[in-house]
């Protein structure tokens, strides 16, 4: 029972600041554009759902996967940084003349095509979110093995952070009508300048680890 919180707590606690919903909800409620709060809702419900499938996924079999396709964290750091970054510049540096446009001109069918991609990945489940998870899954299977009441845990504390993303999500249109509308774009930029300086510093990580075997084997 011990080993179950020890791995409920150590599983909220990692994954919920890297998955920080918190951030993401500005820049949810900026590319669900003018849709209606039941719809964001809707769409929030979906965007949690997917984070807890990829979370568990990478949590129970992400570095099976890895090792059978013969890819490295740090490899996948890389490349996830680089899709994480080049999504923080384009919405920093995009006008908000096009932004209302393409908010206006977002349909429904549309919208729910975003729920995965970029919507949960990699805005809200990202390389450094699988990385953490891939991560756990074979520290807590090393140290306690596939008991059901660690199973539980793990789903537990993996759907406490999900339910943390469908709350932070389905109503941040409440907290953008709390800003107004220069509020709300400011908080937007700051998050896209925090989404790109993540991405770079999830590029950063896999690129020391890529160097460090590099100048190890030399």
């Amino acid at each position: 029972m011990t080993g179950a919180i020890d791995v409920l707590l150590l599983t909220m606690s990692a994954l919920f600041p890297i998955v920080d919903p918190l951030s993401g909800s500005p820049i949810f409620l900026q590319l669900t554009g003018e849709l209606s709060s039941s719809m964001k809702r809707a769409l929030a419900l979906r965007v949690a759902r997917n984070s807890f499938f990829l979370m568990i996924g990478s949590y129970f079999v992400g570095s099976y996967v890895l090792s059978f396709f013969g890819v490295s964290l740090p490899v996948v750091q890389v490349a996830g940084g680089l899709v994480v970054a080049g999504m923080g510049w384009r919405l920093l540096v995009e006008k908000d003349e096009s932004r209302d446009s393409d908010s206006r001109s977002l349909h429904p069918q549309e919208a729910a095509h975003r729920a995965f991609y970029p919507l949960t990945l990699p805005l809200t489940v990202g390389p450094g979110s699988i990385s953490v998870a891939v991560t756990l899954g074979a520290h807590v299977t090393h140290h306690y093995g596939l008991h059901v009441a660690i199973i539980a845990a793990a789903l537990l504390g993996t759907g406490l952070v999900a339910a943390s993303v469908y709350v932070c999500y389905g109503f941040a249109d409440r907290l953008s009508r709390i800003l107004g509308e220069t509020g709300t774009t400011v908080i937007i930029r700051l998050a896209s300048f925090l989404l790109l300086c993540i991405g770079v510093q999830i590029v950063w990580n896999g690129t020391r680890e890529l160097l460090s075997t590099v100048l190890h084997v030399q």
